[in-house]
């Protein structure tokens, strides 16, 4: 079974949730960039936009597919991983650092508690 860094909290979608500093770093997990394959192109959104909860705020292509990239949380983002449009393939090669997309500041905290701990999302993974 394949391990999921412990720090962060995640979605059934397969995103992920890290603190930083004031506001919470997202970015896709290992499982779900092993699914698309080579990513070829991020679309993410502006800083200030609010995203909802469960809702598309993205979408990351791929040699395989186009997915869309859901929302683990409420909030307005405040930074967008700018250096993806031009190396998208960051995510593949570091989708827990430099691969990250979007950070926000949540307006519902208490949408993080219901996200999934490392070993809650190690056993969804392993049920696919």
């Amino acid at each position: 079974m394949t391990s999921f860094p412990t720090d962060l909290r995640y979605t059934h979608d397969h995103e992920w949730l890290r603190a930083a500093g004031s506001s919470w770093r997202v970015g896709i997990t290992q499982f779900a960039v092993d699914q698309l394959g080579d990513i070829t192109l991020v679309d993410l959104p502006r800083e200030g936009d609010l995203v909802t909860k469960g809702q598309r705020f993205g979408t990351i292509e791929s040699v395989k597919s186009v997915s869309d990239l859901y929302a683990p949380v409420s909030g307005r983002v405040t930074a967008v991983n700018a250096a993806l449009k031009d190396a998208p393939e960051q995510v593949n090669s570091e989708p827990y650092g430099a691969g990250w997309m979007i950070e926000l500041e949540p307006t519902e905290q208490s949408e993080i508690g219901e996200l999934m701990t490392h070993e809650a999302y190690s056993q969804h993974v392993a049920a696919q």
